[in-house]
Parts: C-alpha cells; sequence; structure tokens
C-alpha cells in the first residue's frame, strides 16, 4: 500500500494480481488497485478528471486520461472519502503506474491537482 498526501486530500492504493483473468503463457498479466480518496481539506471538493502514466517493463508508457474515475465525479464533504477499484493490464508482468487528478473546490470554483502515488505491479512469480 501506498500513500499520498496534496493539500490534505489523502490518496491511498492497493494493487492486486488477478491470476483467473491473466495468461502468462501469451504475456497478459492483469491486475486491480483499489484507489481510496480522503478529504482531509476544509473544503468539499469534486473530482472531475484523471490522468495516469502505466509503466510496462517491455513497452512504451502509455498515458490514459478522462473524466472521472470510473464513470463518476464525486464530490466528497470534508472528512469523507471515496473508494474504487479499477485495473490495469501489463505485457511484461513488471510495470507502474502513478498520476494525478484533477480536483474542483465547490465553494469557489478553485481548481487543484492532487498526486497520485506511484504503485507497483509484479507478477508474483518474478519475485522469485
Amino acid at each position: 500500500m501506498v500513500t499520498a498526501i496534496t493539500k490534505g486530500v489523502k490518496v491511498t492504493v492497493e494493487t492486486e494480481y488477478q491470476p483467473e483473468y491473466s495468461s502468462p503463457s501469451q504475456h497478459h498479466y492483469v491486475f486491480t488497485y483499489r484507489i481510496t480518496i480522503q478529504n482531509g481539506s476544509a473544503h468539499t471538493i469534486q473530482l472531475l478528471r484523471r490522468k495516469w502514466y502505466i509503466h510496462d517493463a517491455n513497452t512504451s508508457v502509455r498515458t490514459v486520461e478522462g473524466e472521472g474515475v470510473v464513470g463518476q465525479q464525486p464530490i466528497m464533504e470534508p472528512g469523507e472519502q471515496h473508494q474504487y477499484v479499477s485495473g490495469c493490464n501489463l505485457k511484461s508482468g513488471i510495470g507502474k503506474m502513478y498520476g494525478s487528478y484533477e480536483m474542483e473546490q465547490i465553494i469557489d470554483g478553485a481548481r487543484f491537482h492532487v498526486s497520485i502515488p506511484e504503485f507497483l505491479m509484479i507478477f508474483p512469480y518474478k519475485l522469485n
């Protein structure tokens, strides 16, 4: 588990390899990641956009960006949190992801970026 805090907003990431959706013989490795976003700021905020950088050991960097997360643009009051699960596939079985969320303070429309900490995705047998 990794964590980053930006302007009072805490982002925690947990990853898990998904063997039932993977096929190592075909160079297809699937990982899920659970993101918890906690609003420790004094303001109500809304997550507007995401931007990810995905590094696979065998390929170049992929950039993925778009509105919200898993079809939502959650609003979080001070002290509230939002959690979601998403996934990523790799060809090599070893990779990493990191990125940022674009947030907006509801009170005044001020926008700011929150860091998503870098996390690793490693096929368990590669560790032996």
